[in-house]
């Protein structure tokens, strides 16, 4: 059985061998190639096929789809920094920070015409229920980036609006992944919506975790500057966790947001954290989702061996500390 780094090398050599065009539309595809040279976990492209080996050993065949949803998770980054003004992303120059806003924006949807493309090479025999999943998972991505963007100024956002922002944006990214990949191995579709619940509360834990990571982590192993969500206002599970305790941390927390100063008011908002146990209200929810998780995939026909690939896997994404 494949390990997740037999999988992630495999994308890897797929990633470099997309032909991309170079000479007169150099400025066009530079970027792209500039952002998917800088790596990352893979993580998503890796449970497509870790899902498609689960149910029928089809990997090969689900190689394509994994590439589409890798390059569309990579296309929502170029155009989140642009809209976070992020100058830094695993831990070099954003893409608009090299090339420009207009390159990022433009190069951000070729990626997008080229995941799609990708993902309509699969099977004509899962094609439709594959395509129907990835759309349905880009228009969740696209509303929960709305919500992350209109809560910045919203004045009444509470945890619930959190939760449902995250199961949009980064929940319904992974659930779909674990679910065409499923597809593509020949799941039936009670079982494909089984692995998208589990992707589902794997993204939740994941996202929390990386709340927690944007505050309280090195900067260097983390690959951008700590407190950026905090400079950029942004309501967080940490955010919101607190407030919904402690009226008194709510009332703490809204004044803090409003320093000027950026350092000072990441180390303010940070101690009010620390004294409200912020770190411990996150892995409790980071806990909670995983089991959620793992419930799902006792509803599943997959093996033993398989279901604990995926609970190790699962383990170690949220476990992560960049």
């Amino acid at each position: 059985m494949k390990t997740t780094a037999d999988y992630s090398s495999d994308v890897e050599s797929a990633l470099r061998a997309l032909p991309l065009p170079e000479g007169k539309f150099d400025n066009l595809y530079a970027p792209i190639r500039y952002a998917l040279s800088a790596g990352g976990k893979r993580l998503r492209p890796v449970m497509v096929l870790m899902a498609a080996d689960a149910f029928g050993e089809a990997s090969a065949k689900a190689m394509d789809a994994a590439l589409g949803v890798e390059l569309f998770h990579n296309f929502t980054l170029l155009h989140d920094d642009v809209m976070d003004n992020s100058e830094v992303r695993r831990g070099r120059q954003s893409v608009h920070a090299k090339y420009g806003v207009n390159s990022a924006i433009l190069s951000g949807d070729t990626m997008l015409t080229l995941a799609n493309a990708q993902v309509g090479k699969v099977d004509d025999t899962v094609l439709r229920p594959v395509l129907d999943v990835f759309n349905a998972m880009a228009l969740n991505v696209y509303e929960g980036q709305q919500l992350d963007m209109d809560f910045e100024t919203g004045k009444d956002v509470t945890l619930d609006d959190y939760l449902l922002m995250t199961s949009l944006k980064t929940g319904a990214l992974l659930g779909a992944a674990v679910q065409i990949g499923a597809l593509i191995g020949g799941a039936s579709e009670k079982e494909a919506k089984k692995m998208y619940e589990y992707g589902m509360n794997i993204g939740l834990a994941f996202q929390i975790q990386d709340d927690w990571l944007d505050t309280f982590g090195d900067s260097i192993t983390f690959g951008k500057p700590i407190g950026g969500d905090i400079a950029n206002n942004k309501k967080t599970y940490l955010y919101l966790a607190v407030g919904a305790a402690s009226k008194s941390d709510a009332e703490a927390l809204a004044i803090a947001m409003q320093l000027p100063e950026k350092e000072m008011k990441i180390k303010t908002v940070k101690r009010i954290y620390e004294k409200a146990g912020a770190g411990e209200m996150c892995q409790k929810a980071v806990a909670a989702y995983m089991t959620k998780a793992m419930g799902a995939l006792r509803h599943t026909s997959l093996s033993d061996e398989s279901k604990e690939a995926f609970r190790k896997f699962a383990e170690k994404l949220v476990g992560r500390k960049k």
